[in-house]
């Protein structure tokens, strides 16, 4: 058998596995630290960054060298998502199933766009498709797609009410275009999220055409203050805001809106899950009679990233938006996933998140998503006990929103405690005032660390008001 050299030298490193031992290894080493490590890199591994910095070598490497390198100045630059004490940015930490899963996936190394390229991948997408449809008790005819994240998910439910909305008119947007096509409206919040913003934008609407609908003190829909709506509209809402945790009143206004013809799109990046709970779903009441939704898994449910869903109940219209042709397609009987996604090549990440709803069941979940709401109302109490904090937001879910006396107090409050690198939380801006953002989206986070997180922000408060 003829071979190149280079192919000599990694069939010889794949029959060692010395490389994927040694990652084993290091990651084993990783994980057992996670929980003790400053939750963000040290001065010093940020320093070291720098020895990333080379010439593109003209020789083949050797796999420990690069394994080592990575693991010696790559890990201590890493940001300690998966530990128990990151409060920034609504990122997930991850199941020890997930990563486990994860695990074997990458060397599985599947492809699930077609059932011929991955029949583990389609049965896969089919079962967790049911479990969702059921767990969110959604209408028997959703079906779901699997992408990278809320953003993209937020793009293929507009792009389903854009296709469904126009085909009601008499107009195939794939084969005209929007040039010509009749005026759909789209009506949002005004506290909706960045990625409806994005996707408008992308999908040809026109974010200064936005019918924008005011919004109470938590950020909530008011729905008297929602315009007529018709056939022609694609009306926006959103479960779980980015900084209040708060929820649109789907009873009241998905039924009328339903009505009357609009497309009901929700965004629900983290808060869906909390229709999948016992004490938290009265938060959703309602949403099952929206026609799309968008939620992460990587987020509340703590698998790894990614993993975005899409959910509509309209499979041809979802289909539609986001339909694959090709001579050199073979489609199948059984589930073809690339039809329910823009994108053809994409990673299996539904082995994760399968594996994540395999291990946790129904009791699980609902017991992971009450754990961080009941963490979060902790975090509310202690520090509504130290002088100078003012929670501003009704934790009704998993974020807390904290602020200091004055915007330049609460910035400097935040950088000490970032310095400090006992946990780590954000900032943001709620009307028009600085504000701390402290999202709780770890299964691992105890009571015990929030109080250690609490102690920091008490800490910093204390250095900041004796400067």
């Amino acid at each position: 058998m003829n071979m190149t050299g280079l192919q000599q030298k990694m069939f010889q490193e794949l029959e060692s596995q010395k490389g994927l031992k040694l990652a084993h290894n290091h990651a084993l080493s990783y994980v057992k630290q996670i929980f003790d490590r400053n939750v963000y890199p040290s001065e010093s591994a940020l320093k070291n960054l720098a020895r990333f910095n080379e010439d593109l070598p003209r020789e083949t490497g050797n796999p420990e060298t690069i394994l080592d390198l990575l693991n010696t100045y790559g890990g201590p630059a890493t940001v300690a998502t998966s530990g128990s004490r990151y409060f920034g940015f609504v990122t997930g930490s991850t199941l020890p199933i997930t990563l486990a899963s994860k695990s074997l996936s990458t060397v599985w190394d599947q492809a699930p766009a077609m059932h011929v390229t991955s029949p583990i991948g389609s049965k896969l997408e089919t079962v967790v498709e049911d479990w969702l449809r059921k767990l969110f008790q959604l209408p028997e005819s959703t079906v779901a797609g699997f992408v990278s994240g809320t953003s993209l998910a937020n793009f293929c439910g507009l792009a389903a009410a854009r296709f469904h909305q126009l085909s009601k008119l008499g107009w195939n947007v794939n084969e005209k275009g929007l040039n010509g096509s009749p005026r759909l409206r789209v009506v949002a919040g005004r506290q909706c999220h960045s990625t409806i913003l994005k996707a408008i934008s992308l999908l040809g609407f026109g974010v200064d055409h936005i019918e924008w609908v005011p919004t109470d003190d938590q950020g909530r829909i008011i729905a008297s203050e929602i315009p007529q709506l018709d056939e022609t509209s694609i009306l926006i809402l959103q479960a779980g805001n980015v900084n209040t945790g708060s929820f649109d009143d789907f009873n009241t206004i998905c039924k009328s809106a339903q009505e009357k013809g609009a497309w009901i799109h929700i965004d629900g990046a983290f808060g869906l899950w909390a229709q999948a709970t016992t004490n938290l779903s009265h938060l959703t009441k309602g949403m099952e009679h929206a026609d799309s939704w968008a939620v992460d898994a990587h987020k509340t449910l703590n698998t790894p990233y990614d993993s975005g869903i899409v959910l509509c109940k309209n499979p041809e219209a979802l289909k539609s938006a986001l339909h694959m042709t090709g001579s050199y397609i073979i489609t199948s009987p059984q589930r073809d996933g690339m039809f329910y996604t823009p994108e053809m090549s994409r990673r299996s990440r539904i082995i994760e998140l399968w594996a994540a709803l395999r291990y946790l069941g129904k009791a699980g979940v609902d017991q992971l998503v009450e754990t961080m709401h009941h963490r979060a109302i902790q975090f509310k109490e202690e520090l509504q006990q130290i002088a100078g904090f003012r929670v501003l937001n009704e934790v009704v879910f998993n974020q807390v929103l904290v602020r200091c006396d004055t915007d330049e107090i609460t910035e400097k409050v935040m950088a000490h405690i970032q310095d400090q690198r006992e946990c780590w939380v954000g900032g943001s801006a709620w009307e028009n005032k600085k504000t701390i953002r402290i999202s709780i989206c770890s299964w691992a986070t105890t009571s015990a660390d929030v109080s250690r997180s609490v102690a920091s922000f008490r800490k910093a408060i204390t250095a900041v008001t004796h400067e």
